[in-house]
């Protein structure tokens, strides 16, 4: 009962289906260009706030490597002690263990900034402890950087040291310029996987909130599209609407005109994702206020035209199509700007299709919109689309053409969403790994034979 009365209401003009209606034209347009301030200031926010270090400085902490904690594993009590005297007199803080047993104890209860680890050791070898150390569970633990020290100086031995997981290696006796230069790369790679890793925590926190603001922004622009088919006596209504992310820059929809008249619009606006969403949104404004206060789609089309290049200044623009239609006579006007042609199907098979004369909205002021006079009979049929409907050519698949879309029509489908589901099963992805390149957007609309 509430469907059947809803749609009485929209076809005896009591019908509103924008909530602020009671707002003046120029009150909605400002508070629309409000609330689109605010959204790319926040966007411009958001984007400093998670710009990569590397466009700023990357904080590298080179300068702090000279206190970093040096854990020296060496069975050797001299070789300890001179290591870390080298060591302590250049800055490092040093640490000393006897053994591979002891040093993993130290790690897992502090992990050091660098490991020096002696290869030839009693018990457990140094090999044998890294080993250990790299399958630890805990990636502080697994990921400390290791200096092998090795008495041997064959090629063998360099390739044990690092199957077993150094880093690097140096041969005894040490070099201590050759240490300290080594030890120096280590902590400079540490540094910059510690960056990384900060860098993608961060861009993960960026990923998760542009998620939910998406997600908000889908069902905001859910609420724009119409939910439901339009119940008009003596017409069958089908729509299709796919976003390639949650939000588009399609919309269609229809609307009372002053003269009675019902008017479908559909419309594309310029780009993809949150940036076309925003200019859906403008347009479902501009075509509501265009509607109520012009008898003819062309002038129609002027209004939004108007109002659309006074806001961007020719900088964003979209492309429309429409159709005024007296839903009990069956006499039509159709105007388009910019944007694919409209299609039409007759009950005897044949075709039209009813072309652009004018540029997209918003590039040119004051152009001339050319108005098409229609008279659509019971079985008539006309499709208005976008152009994701021709598909891509991504994937070694051809794009279709309005002409071989227009081919697609089926003149015997007895109904608006039988002929829109034909058409789409053979225009759209079968596989779901094929994702839309953009935005897919169509509505069928049949009269139907009279009862």
């Amino acid at each position: 009962m509430n469907r059947a009365s809803d749609n009485e209401n929209f076809i005896n003009g009591k019908y509103c289906d924008n909530r602020i209606h009671s707002l003046s034209r120029c009150q909605s347009l400002n508070l629309f260009l409000f609330a689109l301030s605010d959204a790319f200031a926040k966007t411009r926010v958001d984007t400093m706030r998670v710009r990569l270090p590397s466009e700023s400085k990357i904080e590298m902490s080179m300068a702090n490597n000279s206190h970093a904690e040096i854990l020296i594993v060496d069975d050797d009590a001299l070789s300890r002690r001179i290591l870390a005297q080298v060591l302590t007199s250049a800055g490092y803080n040093c640490q000393l263990c006897g053994d591979g047993a002891e040093a993993l104890e130290v790690i897992h209860a502090k992990p050091p900034s660098l490991l020096l680890l002696d290869f030839d050791m009693p018990g457990a070898n140094g090999a044998e402890v890294l080993k250990q150390l790299r399958s630890d569970q805990q990636q502080a633990v697994a990921q400390v950087p290791t200096i092998m020290l090795t008495a041997h100086g064959s090629e063998e031995s360099e390739v044990s040291c690092l199957q077993a997981g150094a880093d690097d290696f140096v041969t005894k006796p040490v070099n201590t310029a050759v240490l300290r230069a080594r030890i120096e790369t280590q902590l400079r790679l540490r540094s910059m996987r510690r960056q990384l890793e900060r860098q993608n925590d961060e861009l993960e926190r960026w990923r998760r909130d542009l998620e939910r603001d998406l997600a908000a922004a889908r069902l905001t622009q859910q609420s724009l599209i119409p939910q439901k088919p339009l119940v008009l006596p003596g017409w069958d209504v089908a729509a299709c609407y796919r976003p390639v992310i949650q939000v588009g820059g399609d919309i269609y929809g229809w609307l009372r005109m002053k003269d009675g008249r019902i008017l479908f619009w559909i419309a594309d606006g310029s780009g993809h994702g949150a940036a076309a969403a925003l200019l859906t949104t403008l347009a479902k404004l501009l075509f509501h206020h265009g509607s109520a206060e012009h008898n003819a789609p062309a002038s129609v089309m002027e209004a939004v035209n108007d109002d659309f290049r006074s806001i961007f200044g020719g900088r964003s623009f979209m492309t429309a199509m429409c159709v005024a239609i007296d839903h009990k006579t069956g006499r039509a006007h159709a105007v388009g700007a910019g944007h694919p042609p409209l299609l039409i199907v007759r009950p005897n098979g044949a075709t039209e299709s009813i072309a652009s004369v004018a540029p997209p909205l918003g590039l040119v002021e004051r152009p001339e919109f050319m108005e098409t006079a229609l008279d659509f009979g019971p079985g008539d049929a006309f499709l208005l689309y976008t152009d994701g409907l021709f598909g891509s050519s991504e994937n070694g698949r051809r794009r279709v053409t309005p002409q071989q879309l227009e081919k697609m029509l089926d003149y015997s489908a007895p109904t608006a969403e039988v002929l829109l589901k034909g058409i789409l099963a053979r225009v759209a992805p079968n596989n779901p790994e094929d994702s839309l390149s953009d935005d897919m957007t169509a509505l069928a609309v049949r009269r139907t034979a009279p009862q």
